[in-house]
């Protein structure tokens, strides 16, 4: 019998034990993580070696100095969580890594160290997609949360607005064109702020007058859709206009209204579709669910329209294993196990098409 048949088998039996612990492994970008799950629902312990110190020199990530570092960290940062967790690879019922989407090197460092574990102990391999994962930090953060549910997905690489049901996801909207992470690092550099961009942006932001210099509104065809390239070309010249001018604006007044911009963007269309489908709860996910900004106007919307509001906490709101250690859970009790012959896949997307839409 194959190890795939054979994990399988033991992946039914798992469905019916009482605690179900599994170590789960991060390395999609440049946050080397190791975490232990148990039920897919409780953190016994997460650990994080971020990298930014190592790329803050080059103004971002280089993938082949994060897949070095991986390399060189992730062992010890999966016994550390381990460790603290109290227990040992013996004790594990599976084994979890981030699949994709990510760097190529960087994603192929944790999934090859978890075929390793999972062949060599003879357990269960979950190969995780990244954005799954973000969602599922809510279920860490909210023990009660079930489908289904709306969520916001905002990160460097995604903005999708997503019904999340028992039995998968309808994808109602996303970006057409740039991520809203990915507008927040652009509108950082150009204001020369250091990496990473989108945090140190927020920073300066909270600083500002939101309403120091007027941004167009994106305004896509798609009614839940988001666009954010547009937006972020008329910061770029609206900064490059005032430099030509001799102009020295508050940079905090500009990171400020940009700021705004992107956020009144995302809350007018997620709110459009809780109030139009009659959503109840809505969850954030994603590294931009971090943005201060967002957090409150979504809050203040949300308490306003008698929706729910689910965000995870900070210290979820980032790449980090525990997300990835209970989005694998959800996979196991499906039977979703992977076999040694799975890839890093680092344009693995969460739907088949995502343009296909409700």
């Amino acid at each position: 019998m194959s190890y795939g048949e054979c994990m399988r088998l033991q992946a039914r039996e798992l469905i019916h034990k009482e605690h179900v612990r599994i170590l789960a492994i991060e390395s999609s970008c440049d946050e080397t993580a190791a975490a232990v799950i148990e039920n897919g629902r409780s953190i016994l312990s997460s650990e994080i070696y971020s990298q930014i110190p190592i790329h803050i020199p080059y103004g971002g990530v280089v993938p082949e100095i994060a897949s070095r570092s991986h390399i060189e960290k992730l062992d010890a940062v999966a016994t550390r969580a381990l460790e603290k967790a109290g227990f040992s690879l013996e004790d594990m019922d599976a084994i979890a890594a981030t699949q994709g989407p990510g760097l190529v090197g960087a994603l192929l460092t944790g999934l090859s160290y978890a075929k390793g574990l999972a062949y060599g102990l003879q357990k269960p391999l979950l190969a995780v997609n990244h954005i799954f994962g973000h969602i599922c930090a809510n279920y860490l953060a909210y023990p009660d949360l079930a489908p289904p549910f709306l969520c916001l997905v905002v990160s460097g690489g995604h903005s999708h607005v997503i019904e999340v049901r028992e039995k998968g996801f309808c994808l109602l909207g996303c970006t057409r064109d740039d991520a809203a992470g990915e507008a927040f690092d652009k509108a950082a550099r150009v204001l020369g702020l250091p990496y990473p961009g989108g945090p140190h942006l927020d920073d300066l932001a909270e600083k500002g007058n939101p309403n120091a210099f007027p941004l167009p509104l994106p305004n896509p065809v798609g009614a839940y859709d988001f666009s954010f390239s547009g937006l972020k070309t008329a910061f770029i010249n609206l900064v490059h206009h005032l430099d030509q001018k001799g102009e020295t604006p508050d940079p905090a007044d500009l990171a400020a209204s940009f700021r705004h911009m992107v956020v009144e963007h995302l809350c007018e269309r997620t709110m459009k579709a809780c109030n139009d489908l009659g959503w109840d709860t809505l969850a954030l996910a994603g590294g931009v669910s971090a943005n201060r900004l967002l957090r409150r106007e979504l809050s203040g919307l949300c308490k306003e329209a008698g929706v729910r509001l689910v965000m995870p906490p900070l210290s979820l709101c980032g790449d980090n294993a525990a997300m990835i250690g209970s989005a694998a859970y959800a996979q196991l009790m499906r039977l979703d196990t992977a076999g040694l012959d799975v890839n890093a896949s680092p344009a693995l997307k969460l739907f088949p098409d995502e343009r296909l839409k409700r």
